[in-house]
């Protein structure tokens, strides 16, 4: 019964293997990371590119493997305002023609686009594709569809099996090597000691026929007398010769299978009587008898060196390395294939070209991307361009610009994070909705997604972000940004709820960016808030802890909503006269409600220099606080004095039958618009230099004229995407 079994053993550089079997010769114990230096991986003849180190470290320490193999491309321009990409080197076992035809195939099934021409221009010189490009192709998105969808990138599977002393095995470097210097110490040994006995042969012919000259006489004489051949070479085996004088000799052949006797003779053997027979008589001179001797001298210091060898292990391994040296030296080239530290697999970001990008998400949870490009400036006062149609109640609730290799953190209520690159969102016209994040996430019944945030490309960054966290239990939770650097598809738990909070209604109200400096701002629906510093949270190593209290929060109230705010460089007594300061400045420009000033009015306040106030002015933000019944206000970030974390908090907005609960409450700028939305349907978009500034213990002013028992769900801040709803500035009851 016969068995079959496959092998696969790749191509590799002969003076690299040369050099890690001296070095294994020297150093038997030698590691396995010095070998790996010495013999990075395989070297094939048509050269081109080994992707990574894992797959060739793979084969070569565990004797199974896959190297990731990719042909030798450069991107040149070949004439004005036209590149292309010229491949000069192929991965092994490529067929050129057949690489070349695949590529034609794929150009006109448009599974790569940008490609104007392929021409094979290989020549004797060597192998030369050129695949010209189309004027507004990407070079490199095209090169890498190529290495992704043609033989231009290949892989190798590496099977080192192998017979080993009769029986297959799988191999690894140091086995191989080392099978590789038994086997060559078994020819060293072999092949010394049949040149040993070849020479101990000869010299034994030499012996006798010196015995001959010595008694030439005799020996003539002998044979003479003899009948026949046979007689002759009888009667000279039969008779002990003397052979005193050829002692030293003897000694030197040192031949255990004739030893001269203790009076100084010895018996010719059937070999030298024979040799005797055939000797020709011009070796009979003085000549030809120093001839004799002096071969037998140079084969004697042969025997001695062979015998030398056999006994010493250390002059066997000496001639492998000098032998290895002499191959290395006439056969040895300069390695062909290169490895590179890269990825053996193209990722599909590498096929996506660097654009600008517009995202927008709506309200109801549906998000796409639009290249930014179709956004085409327009002068002041222009009619701007059709938006995104919308249904229901539907809305653009946040909108940003990235790169397509941005990488987006998705947060959703239920504590959990995705993580997708900006490419991955489907991209559509500005006029589209877009896709629902079920449909791009693996959301579970009722999660929505809270928050989204665009990060640096570079994730070597990450590591000097921080990122907070809030719980409608009123928990907080300060992170480094790199936990999240590695989130599968799946997701990955961002912050763990209260379970048994409110019968399992607590959920993450806030994800932001935050520094060590930094302020946050929890607001509750009952209108409570409280500030503190961002470093009264300590950074948890964690990802699956419900971190720390952030606000004590009365029975039947939740945080709403989470802000981060600079830090602030104010004392309590600049606070209050920068904020005095202020409201005398918009009594004396007439705003509306301007004599509605921080709390404690009647405390002195202290004296500020025109260069402070503008220093505080510059730092200053602008909170926006609205309640259910379509009631809010801005009041200062000077208004919120920091306190420390856990506490009840302080009074963000009056709340009562006329306003309702609070509903949301975020910084906002003067040029920002926002968008209500009730749960009736109604939609309003209101810009917010129109909402007055009011003190923080206050009942605000009328946004949004509810219908009775219409409430406010939704407040969301916008870009100005030209929507045209119908705006107001607020009304003041």
């Amino acid at each position: 019964i016969a068995v079959g079994m496959a092998t696969n053993i790749p191509p590799h550089n002969l003076g690299e293997i040369v050099d890690a079997t001296v070095a294994m010769i020297d150093n038997p114990d030698i590691s396995d990371s010095d070998l790996i230096e010495i013999v990075p991986g395989p070297d094939f003849p048509t050269g081109g590119l080994i992707l990574g180190h894992a797959g060739s470290k793979a084969a070569l320490l565990l004797g199974r493997g896959s190297v990731v193999m990719r042909g030798r491309a450069t991107i040149d321009e070949i004439r004005k305002d036209r590149m292309a990409i010229i491949v000069t080197e192929i991965p092994y076992q490529v067929n050129k023609s057949v690489m070349i035809e695949r590529i034609a195939d794929l150009v006109r099934e448009k599974k790569i686009e940008g490609i104007a021409d392929i021409r094979d221009e290989s020549s004797r010189e060597g192998i030369r594709v050129v695949v010209e490009l189309k004027r507004d192709a990407a070079p490199d998105v095209v090169l890498n569809q190529l290495y992704r969808h043609s033989q231009l990138q290949t892989s190798f599977g590496v099977n080192m099996l192998a017979l080993n002393g009769g029986r297959p095995q799988q191999m690894t470097l140091r086995d191989v090597l080392s099978s590789f210097v038994d086997f060559r110490e078994e020819v060293v040994t072999r092949r010394t000691k049949f040149e040993l006995n070849k020479a101990r042969d000869r010299a034994h012919i030499l012996v006798g026929l010196a015995i001959a000259v010595a008694n030439i006489d005799e020996v003539v004489a002998l044979i003479r007398r003899a009948p026949d051949p046979q007689t002759a070479k009888d009667e000279l085996m039969a008779r002990d010769w003397p052979a005193k004088d050829l002692a030293p000799l003897v000694l030197l052949v040192a031949d255990p299978r004739h030893l001269m006797t203790e009076g100084g003779t010895l018996k010719l053997s059937e070999e030298q009587a024979k040799a005797i027979l055939d000797l020709r008589l011009q070796r009979l001179t003085a000549l030809g008898r120093d001839e004799i001797g002096d071969e037998l001298k140079g084969l004697a210091d042969r025997i001695a060196d062979y015998l030398d060898i056999l006994r010493n292990r250390d002059r066997v391994l000496s001639i492998i390395k000098a032998e290895l040296a002499a191959v290395r030296a006439e056969f040895g080239t300069p390695r062909r294939t290169e490895i590179i530290d890269a990825e053996g697999e193209v990722e599909d970001e590498d096929l996506i070209a660097r654009e600008e990008m517009v995202v927008t998400v709506t309200h109801g949870g549906y998000v796409k991307r639009t290249p930014l490009s179709t956004y085409r400036a327009q002068k002041r006062g222009g009619k701007g361009r059709a938006g995104m149609k919308f249904k229901d109640e539907d809305f653009v609730s946040q909108l940003f610009v990235g790169s397509t290799h941005t990488p987006l953190l998705f947060f959703t209520s239920t504590g959990m994070s995705y993580k997708l690159k900006l490419w991955r969102l489907p991209e559509g016209p500005p006029t589209a909705r877009g896709k629902a994040f079920v449909n791009l996430l693996p959301l579970s019944q009722g999660e929505r997604v809270t928050t989204i945030l665009p990060l640096p490309e570079d994730e070597k960054a990450w590591e000097e972000l921080q990122i907070m966290f809030a719980t409608r239990s009123g928990n907080v939770r300060r992170n480094k940004l790199s936990d999240f650097q590695r989130v599968n598809r799946n997701g990955k738990i961002a912050m763990k709820l209260e379970d048994g909070w409110r019968n399992g209604a607590d959920g993450i109200v806030g994800v932001q960016i935050c520094r060590p400096d930094d302020n946050v701002l929890l607001t509750t629906a009952q209108g409570s808030c409280i500030r503190f510093a961002a470093d009264d949270v300590r950074v948890f190593a964690g990802r699956t802890s419900t971190g720390v209290r952030g606000i004590r929060l009365a029975e039947k109230d939740e945080v709403i909503s989470m802000a981060i705010l600079n830090g602030v460089d104010a004392t309590t007594e600049e606070a209050r006269a920068y904020l005095k300061h202020e409201a005398a400045m918009r009594r004396a420009a007439g705003e509306d409600g301007a004599d509605e000033t921080a709390e404690d009015d009647a405390a002195p306040a202290a004296a500020l220099s025109p260069e402070r106030i503008a220093q505080l002015g510059a730092a200053e933000q602008f909170i926006l606080t609205v309640t259910d019944n379509g009631y809010g206000k801005r009041s200062s970030s000077y208004e919120y004095r920091t306190s420390g974390r856990g506490g009840k908090g302080i009074i963000a907005i009056v709340v009562n039958d006329r306003n309702g609960r609070v509903s949301a409450s975020f910084p906002v700028e003067d040029a920002d618009q926002i968008m209500l939305v009730t749960d009736g349907g109604q939609l309003i978009r209101t810009p917010v230099q129109g909402i007055r500034i009011a003190g923080r213990n206050t009942q605000g002013v009328t946004i949004f004229r509810t219908a009775e028992g219409e409430s406010v769900v939704s407040v969301e801040r916008i870009g100005d995407i030209g929507e045209g709803e119908e705006e107001t500035g607020g009304e003041e009851t």
